[in-house]
């Protein structure tokens, strides 16, 4: 009997723990950066691979290996449409960098992975051009970061996508690669397996009473991304006719606020940058707003 017991406890405790990892936490994990360091030190032979023709396996591993030492230091690159999927990344990178690791290195190998049961085939096309993008800043220079990024925006598709679903060289800043929404919030929920909450649209801004304030509570429960309006948020003098619909994903970090105004910090692609602004300003400038919660427990 004291034998069943036993086991009945162990049981329960290992569903404890494989719950407690699926919530979110408020510093990088660092037994999950353990675990790839050492899977990339298990690969330290990886051959060239037959599907991805244009890249290294050593600048493969060395761009990867980079990623973890350093993890919001990825660049989605200079006017790409990858700033969603670089969002995403960000949580990735953060809470289950192993998870990412396992998963890139499959699709080197492979040429298909899975990424939980979200099976990235990313093609043909994306398999050539992957290694050989220029112009894109920081990511011409880091081949992993290209296939990961191609591969996402191959598999999830949104309404954005519609009339570019095939992928052509130059697409990444095309809509080929955009993300509304809804898809943002598909994405996180299916790679990350959180529940999300959001609230806002691609047209019509999020209503809320005290804006700055809902931000902080969110915060306070765990990551929230914002989906902005970039041409308010980078806004030039001469700057005489600004887009009005959102184009842009950021992570928030930090927010405080007074009568003065607003004082916000956000990771947006490989930077932190803090912004002020007035209350008018933040309502224009945000559109979406997407939360999960530290607390709330999800299963695999």
């Amino acid at each position: 009997m004291k034998k069943w017991f036993f086991v009945a406890f162990l049981l329960s405790t290992l569903a404890s723990t494989a719950q407690r990892k699926r919530v979110p936490d408020k510093l990088a994990n660092e037994p999950e950066r353990v675990r790839a360091m050492e899977l990339l030190a298990d690969a330290d032979t990886l051959q060239q691979s037959m599907h991805w023709p244009n890249i290294n396996p050593k600048e493969f591993l060395d761009n990867l290996k980079q990623n973890i030492e350093y993890p919001f230091k990825i660049s989605t690159g200079r006017g790409t449409n990858f700033c969603g999927y670089g969002a995403i990344t960000y949580t990735c990178f953060k809470n289950e960098p192993s998870r990412y690791i396992q998963c890139m290195l499959d699709l080197y190998r492979n040429g298909e992975a899975f990424y939980r049961d979200v099976k990235l085939t990313p093609s043909e096309a994306i398999k050539r051009e992957a290694g050989l993008m220029i112009y894109q800043g920081e990511l011409d220079i880091n081949p992993a970061d290209q296939v990961w990024f191609l591969s996402l925006a191959d598999r999830f598709k949104g309404y954005l996508n519609f009339f570019n679903m095939q992928y052509k060289k130059g697409d990444e800043n095309t809509l080929w690669a955009s993300t509304n929404l809804a898809k943002f919030n598909r994405m996180l929920r299916r790679l990350c397996k959180y529940k999300v909450g959001s609230r806002g649209s691609d047209l019509f801004r999020p209503h809320s009473k005290n804006l700055p304030r809902f931000l902080e509570e969110k915060l306070s429960q765990g990551e929230v991304y914002m989906y902005l309006n970039n041409a308010l948020l980078r806004k030039k003098n001469h700057n005489r006719v600004k887009k009005r619909i959102p184009s842009h994903y950021v992570v928030l970090m930090e927010i405080k606020y007074n009568d003065d105004g607003i004082i916000f910090k956000y990771w947006d692609g490989g930077y932190k940058t803090v912004k002020e602004v007035s209350l008018s300003s933040l309502k224009q400038i945000v559109y979406g707003i997407s939360w999960v919660k530290y607390k709330e427990k999800n299963g695999e």
